[in-house]
């Protein structure tokens, strides 16, 4: 625990981070989005050839779609949903005097149709699944969106709003597994070039509950599942800083992704954690980004 919360301290001394009184919930410098708009530049210059369609949903959801996503099911210990104040003048006046006593006023707040998204890639689905079928040739989309998840952290790589970019590929099962493998050799490769070691190893999600084991059992064993690790608070314990997902058909049977013929799509997709990257960046190489090796300094501004 010490390592995590002294990073963390001087994180704040630093001015990197900015605490807000909410574990997980960070203010960032200029500086600290500068080294993460370099590396998304990096991350642009390994996949922009491949010419994926570019989108940028918010960071809320439409609830509809995230109750068919069946995220409840699996992670209903890190969901969040935005509730708001939908009373009459007499309610808001009782909202008042609970917040005056020190009652709970956000007890009759009702749920709104948004939900924080949870992983970048959850609101594509529904908004390919509209536009018909999927080209025999497979589809290829860029993501990038603040994500929510409820897990109150002092770990500063274990934030509760963070950003994550994603390539979300749909195709054949060959298509898409050859996706996921040469982004597992680009992330290496990127990594390297910014001074990075890492490792690569199977995983699986924070599954829920006892039926949770087994699908995470499930995940581990059909190599689902990999993420790129990085010492950040702990070398016994690094931390992933990409993930690379194969769905196998499952969102494709879920969402209705279809190719012309009417057989169902396969989808992968792999995720940058941007904060965890930068984290990793900073710990490895120190909070001064003038003192960082020329080599990265190169790699990243040029």
């Amino acid at each position: 625990m010490d390592m995590q919360s002294s990073f963390l301290d001087r994180l704040f001394d630093s001015g990197l981070l900015i605490d807000t009184g909410v574990d997980g919930l960070y203010g960032r410098s200029g500086l600290f989005e500068d080294v993460i708009s370099a590396f998304e530049r990096l991350i642009d210059k390994f996949g922009g050839a491949d010419g994926a369609e570019a989108i940028r949903f918010p960071p809320g959801m439409n609830r509809a779609f995230f109750e068919t996503s069946g995220y409840m099911k699996s992670f209903p210990q890190l969901a969040g949903t935005v509730h708001s104040f939908c009373g009459n003048e007499l309610d808001h006046m009782s909202l008042l005097k609970c917040m005056e006593v020190g009652d709970d006023w956000t007890k009759d707040q009702q749920a709104t149709d948004i939900v924080l998204t949870p992983a970048a890639c959850y609101p594509l689905y529904p908004t390919v699944a509209k536009r018909g079928a999927i080209s025999e040739n497979g589809a290829l989309y860029d993501l990038q969106s603040y994500c929510f998840r409820h897990e109150p952290s002092k770990d500063p790589a274990r934030q509760q709003l963070f950003r994550m970019r994603e390539y979300v590929c749909m195709g054949s099962e060959k298509h898409v597994t050859d996706f996921r493998q040469s982004w597992m050799d680009r992330g290496v490769e990127m990594m390297k070039a910014v001074g990075l070691d890492v490792t690569i190893d199977v995983a699986n999600d924070p599954f829920f509950g006892r039926a949770g084991k087994m699908l995470a059992n499930n995940q581990r064993d059909q190599n689902l599942k990999f993420e790129l690790l990085i010492p950040i608070t702990s070398v016994a314990k690094p931390t992933a800083c990409m993930s690379f997902n194969y769905h196998q058909d499952a969102f494709g049977t879920k969402w209705g992704l279809n190719f012309a013929d009417g057989s169902v799509v396969h989808t992968a997709c792999v995720g940058f954690g941007l904060e965890r990257i930068a984290l990793a960046l900073f710990h490895t190489h120190g909070l001064d980004v003038k003192e960082w090796p020329e080599s990265v300094r190169k790699t990243l501004w040029g």
